[in-house]
């Protein structure tokens, strides 16, 4: 099984920068705000210029391919179950159930994406489309809710900027800009400026995997007993059910076969964005509960990616 072989590969260079973060924080390498500073350099610097180069080199017209479609309907129906679910059987409160579907739907597209996308499906450029899906959708609405539920009342302005707090999508946005000017002119920005931009990139994902693995030091999940249920729950939505939704959409819906359906599939079962945590650290609703989702899932999705690998390629 090639596919499989690959995804092991993948996994196993992933595994191994993982590791060595895990360890130099064991070491206390770089002292405490080490993993800090890699998060942030590599958010609002490493990343944009990775996806920037990465975009402003694909054809315009493969950017956003219609295997977005199956991205947003297979996130947008897991989130409405979770939200049933809720009512059904957690009774969490209408914050605290938001930060539930959020954890449910959202793809981290940067942290872990990129580096599944690069090693596994061998095309970081695959990731674009959910990343802009994600802060152009499913963010404002997400916003938009616990604001409402956390302040009754909506601050339109706070949520109109958020864009503009997203290097990663200014970046995206501005290559995907590039590729559509060189597609129509022919243009494309000189080797001297462009390299530049390219080298720094190219430290985005052992950047982003040493940082994840020095998080991993000293972390106590599943603390609060009462959560337990809901956070399982979301673990298995995420990286379970949506993947399988994901399939049902892209063979029986959109017609994919082969690669194309073998990468909507693999992205579905993408862990939680630790941006979710993020939004619950700033309206401080269900810290634990996003925190202790997002690492279950962080956690088990290798498992699931590696039989989606095993069964589809």
């Amino acid at each position: 099984m090639p596919g499989l072989l690959s995804a092991m590969e993948g996994f196993c260079v992933i595994g191994i920068v993982i590791a060595v973060g895990y360890a130099a924080a064991r070491m206390r390498i770089g002292g405490p705000q080490a993993q800090m500073v890699l998060n942030r350099f590599s958010f609002f610097v490493s990343s944009p210029c990775l996806m920037f180069a990465i975009l402003s080199k694909e054809p315009i017209f493969e950017i956003f391919h219609s295997s977005i479609i199956v991205a947003f309907f297979s996130a947008a129906i897991v989130g409405v179950v979770f939200i049933v679910l809720n009512r059904l059987f957690f009774h969490l409160k209408a914050a605290d159930a938001t930060i539930g579907a959020l954890n449910s739907l959202y793809l981290n597209s940067n942290n872990i994406g990129l580096p599944i996308a690069t090693y596994i499906l061998g095309n970081p450029a695959l990731v674009a489309p959910i990343l802009v899906m994600q802060q152009a959708v499913f963010t404002p609405v997400g916003l938009t809710v616990l604001d409402v539920t956390t302040k009754g009342k909506v601050s339109l302005k706070e949520i109109a900027k958020q864009p503009l707090h997203q290097p990663l999508l200014i970046g995206s946005l501005l290559g995907i800009a590039l590729s559509a000017v060189h597609a129509k002119t022919g243009w494309f920005l000189p080797n001297y400026l462009f390299d530049p931009i390219d080298m720094i990139g190219d430290s985005a994902v052992p950047m982003i995997l040493m940082a994840f693995g020095m998080s991993l030091h000293g972390t106590k999940p599943l603390q609060q007993k009462g959560d337990r249920p809901a956070i399982f729950t979301v673990a298995i939505l995420k990286n379970i059910v949506m993947p399988i939704i994901a399939f049902l959409l892209a063979y029986f819906v959109m017609g994919f076969r082969g690669a194309t359906l073998y990468a909507c599939v693999v992205l579905a079962a993408l862990p939680t964005g630790q941006n979710v945590y993020n939004y619950a650290a700033r309206y401080n609703v269900g810290l634990t509960f996003a925190r202790d989702g997002i690492l279950l899932s962080t956690m088990t999705s290798p498992i699931f990616i590696a039989i989606i690998a095993a069964i589809l390629s």
